[in-house]
Order: C-alpha cells, then structure tokens, then sequence
C-alpha cells in the first residue's frame, strides 16, 4: 500500500467535501477548489474523512493512489489556511510594486516587467529602507501558486556568484568563488 494513499485526510471544521462520480469539491472559508480524480480511483467521505482507494497494486494505481490522495489533502489545507510564499529581490536597483493584480518588476533590464495576476491569487509587495523588496503571494491554490512563484522566479534567477536575482524567503543560494587570485 502506498503510505500516503492510504492515510485519511481529516476534514476540519467549516470545510466541506463533495465528491460528484469522479470530480472532488472542496469549499472552505478561504474558497472552493475543484479536481477531477482518475475514474480507476475511489474517493470517499465517511465520519468526518476523506479515503482514498485503489482497485489493484498495479503499477499505474500506485503512483495514481498517493498523487490524488496528495491533491486532494492540498485542496482541503487550501480551502481552510490558504497557502502563502514569499519571495525576496536581491540586487541593486531591483524594485517591485504591485497595483491591484499586476505585479511591477524593475530587474535591471531596460524596461520594466508587468505581470497581471490570476484573481485567485492575492499579491503584496513590501519595500523597506536597507531591505531587499518582498513579494508576497497568497492563494488557496498549490498548484496555481507554485506555477506563479516559478514564472516570476524565472525572470531574473539568482546567480551563484554575487547571488543576485529573484529568490524565495530562506532559500539558500549555493556560492561560487569565481577566478582566483593566484592564477597563472
């Protein structure tokens, strides 16, 4: 058995879960999230729980058992928390607003970089004095927001050796000593 297939995924308080033959809604306080699961699949509710179930030991239901299993535990933290990254612009002159859903980067190109936001998704951009500006993503998508994070990320990825670019709060950037200085 797979172990993350086959624990349960407890529904908390104020979230509902609805499975419709093979389609999952889950509504919560932070909104409503819908994945369509493999018909192989089984999806049940029962006693406050979420089971998920495969016909056979095939392979293919394997991997299929933990990935929806997986999904579905990402909807229901989602709907109920939400999720929220962080991301950090370390360089000189590099800047970030955001106005309503359109994020303004300044990355040390000739122009600057406009990024209209998905509406699922909710976006800040913090600058203080003798801090690297701040973007901060929130969304009850895991999905939507990682594909996001990555697209801004990839813009201006950080570079190992002054480790100037877009990275992620806490990420650790590995360095590089660059030419040395007894060279020959």
């Amino acid at each position: 058995m797979s172990r993350i297939g086959k624990s349960p995924i407890a529904i908390p308080a104020g979230v509902t879960v609805q499975v419709n033959g093979n389609n999952v809604t889950v509504k919560g306080p932070k909104g409503e999230l819908q994945q369509t699961v493999n018909p192989d699949i089984h999806v049940a509710v029962e006693d406050g729980h979420v089971l998920v179930t495969r016909p056979s030991d095939d392979r293919e239901h394997r991997a299929m058992h933990g990935l929806y299993r997986a999904l579905i535990h990402n909807m229901v933290v989602g709907v109920s928390e939400g999720y929220k990254k962080e991301m950090e612009l370390v360089g000189v002159g590099y800047r970030a607003t955001a106005t309503g859903q359109v994020l303004e980067l300044a990355l040390g190109f000739s122009h600057a970089i406009y990024i209209k936001m998905p509406k699922e998704i909710k976006l800040e951009a913090k600058s203080e004095r003798n801090k690297n500006p701040l973007i901060i993503l929130e969304s009850a998508d895991k999905q939507l927001l990682g594909q996001v994070c990555a697209k801004i990320r990839s813009l201006r990825k950080p570079e190992p050796y002054k480790g100037k670019g877009i990275k992620f709060v806490g990420e650790v950037i590995r360095r590089k000593s660059g030419k040395s200085a007894n060279a020959k």
